[in-house]
């Protein structure tokens, strides 16, 4: 432990000394200082002494019942008044971030929502001017959903997890949504008179990673229809890489509706015309059953809610 009074710092002054030293300063008065602090003229007197004592100098000249510095006194209030206006705003900056943490809450947000939804939801939430402070936090199914149970995310929003994942969990269903076989628009399925789903073997093909919450809906689509395995698979959760890859090349990429819907409307990608009614899944709000959602994390939910029915 370092020596405070080696290097200038006694540890025998307390706030209290320094707070009393400038009120007394400020006023010219024990008598005024005392009633401005809420202390009795003794009490004063001594807190006065004790800090003489402890700098063994005279910090004030007395004539009757006024005070004026000394020397020692004038350099001392140039300290003693900087050290403390920076602890206040050493406080006020620890309430300020206290208060900030306060108005901040965690939602997890899959990929499914993460495109379409969750821009508009968080835009109506910030519309409404409260104050609040949503974190948006993203990643595999798996990792959200042990956010959520850790209490690291008060909500999780996307499609829902397999039954053994939504233990301890509630889900809100909100809509439905396939997976889609998308590609280039310039993609030579796409200039065929008839489609045939067994020729994307002939491709590359972009799957979701064993663990991420589509994958057995994919897995089972493909095996469904006799494909599979696949030479050319590359598996990934990023889908910035796979949005550039599957438009400068031919691969084909199996992913949620949602998370493309914005490419498909404007045409940077195309969905191939392949039925994927069957891989349906709801999608929706999860949350813990132990615990109530926090009231920004409902209102928040409220937002996605208006959201999801704004788009119809």
């Amino acid at each position: 432990m370092p020596n405070l009074r080696g290097e200038g710092l006694d540890p025998r002054i307390k706030l209290r000394h320094l707070s009393v030293f400038l009120e007394v300063v400020r006023t010219g008065s024990v008598v005024q200082a005392a009633s401005a602090l809420g202390l009795t003229q003794p009490a004063l007197s001594k807190t006065i002494a004790e800090l003489e004592e402890i700098l063994q100098v005279k910090l004030f000249d007395r004539a009757g019942r006024k005070l004026s510095l000394t020397s020692f006194g004038e350099v001392f209030q140039r300290y003693a008044g900087a050290s403390l206006t920076a602890l206040k705003q050493g406080m006020r900056s620890m309430a300020q971030a206290r208060d900030d943490q306060a108005a901040a809450f965690s939602i997890g947000a899959l990929p499914t929502v993460s495109a379409r939804i969750l821009p508009r939801a968080a835009a109506r939430f910030m519309a409404q001017g409260l104050g609040l402070k949503p974190r948006i936090v993203t990643g595999p199914n798996g990792y959200l959903l042990s956010q959520l149970r850790l209490g690291e995310v008060d909500l999780v929003i996307g499609r829902m997890a397999e039954p053994e994942m939504m233990r301890g969990f509630a889900f809100e269903h909100l809509y439905e949504e396939a997976i889609a076989l998308v590609v280039r628009p310039a993609h030579p399925l796409l200039k065929s008179q008839r489609f045939d789903l067994a020729a994307i073997a002939n491709y590359q093909l972009l799957m979701p990673p064993p663990g991420s919450i589509i994958r057995p809906t994919a897995q089972r689509y493909l095996t469904a229809h006799a494909l599979g395995p696949f030479a050319g698979e590359i598996e990934t959760i990023s889908d910035n890489f796979a949005r550039a890859y599957v438009r400068a090349s031919d691969a084909v990429w199996i992913i949620s509706e949602g998370v493309v819907a914005e490419e498909l409307a404007h045409g940077f990608l195309a969905r191939l015309p392949a039925d994927t009614s069957a891989t349906l899944g709801p999608v929706g709000l999860t949350t813990r059953t132990d615990v109530q959602p926090s009231l920004p994390a409902q209102l928040f939910a409220q937002s996605v809610r208006e959201a999801v029915a704004a788009l119809g």
